[in-house]
């Protein structure tokens, strides 16, 4: 399969790349950087830390999807929503590790796997995180309110979206596990004199600093007990082989929408 790299400077397109080369099943089509990129025109392996491969970071999204199986994406939604609709056209895959989507941006996604993308979506696309997550939704639906749920997320100083992809996923999963809206019962911020913790709503607190990766536990609090859930990772490469794993699972699928969850078949 042949897999370009949408963010190739970035830390997780490095990522990506080196798992792509790593992955015998795999070959690295091409990566794509912004027009003013220091990156444009390097060969894409040693700017990932691997071989020379002769393949040079270009700007050229569209011979990018043109020259590939699979799109790999872990960028900004204003990109990522533009290469969905390219990838759309072209009939192609793409793997969307992209997180702070809005609304229309979610429509947007939508909108391009009905019209001839497979994109495989996920805030998160480690095999434990989507663990975590169906363990959460079980939890959840085990619980009642008398247990208290929040979640609590930490990463590097660099992320720019808050609460992250994980979290919201994570939250999700506990409002289906407990059949309520998330936007209905989710506290992101408290601050002052909030007054006391309403029952059944869901909280998520959001930590940044350093070098951390990402780390996420979902805490269900009740009286004289806690329980708590927790993943953490140390290593980007986890991310980026569930990606490799999305994209050859995704191989001869219908156009549509599917998520991590479909890939590991854990619904």
């Amino acid at each position: 399969m042949k897999v370009g790299i949408i963010g190739a400077g970035g830390r997780m397109g490095r990522a990506l790349t080196l798992a792509v080369l790593d992955h015998p099943q795999t070959e690295i089509s091409g990566g794509i950087e912004p027009t003013g990129s220091p990156f444009i025109g390097q060969d894409i392996g040693p700017l990932a830390g691997a071989h020379p491969t002769n393949v040079l970071v270009s700007t050229d999204v569209e011979r990018l999807i043109t020259d590939s199986d699979a799109i790999a994406d872990f960028t900004r939604p204003e990109v990522s929503v533009d290469v969905a609709r390219l990838v759309a056209v072209a009939g192609k895959i793409h793997v969307l590790g992209t997180t702070g989507f809005s609304q229309d941006d979610d429509l947007a996604i939508a909108d391009a796997a009905e019209s001839g993308a497979v994109i495989v979506k996920a805030g998160n696309m480690s095999l434990g995180v989507n663990l975590l997550v169906a363990l959460t939704k079980r939890v959840a639906a085990a619980l009642d309110e008398d247990f208290d749920i929040e979640i609590v997320e930490m990463h590097h100083r660099h992320k720019v979206d808050a609460p992250s992809g994980t979290a919201l996923m994570l939250g999700d999963a506990a409002a289906a596990g407990r059949a309520v809206n998330l936007q209905d019962t989710a506290v992101r911020v408290r601050d002052g004199h909030t007054g006391e913790r309403r029952r059944g709503d869901i909280g998520f607190a959001t930590l940044r600093g350093g070098s951390v990766v990402g780390e996420h536990s979902v805490i269900f609090a009740g009286a004289g007990e806690r329980v708590e859930l927790t993943h953490v990772a140390t290593d980007r490469a986890l991310f980026a082989n569930g990606a490799l794993k999305a994209a050859l699972w995704a191989q001869g699928k219908p156009p549509g929408l599917y998520s991590m969850m479909d890939v590991l078949g854990l619904d």
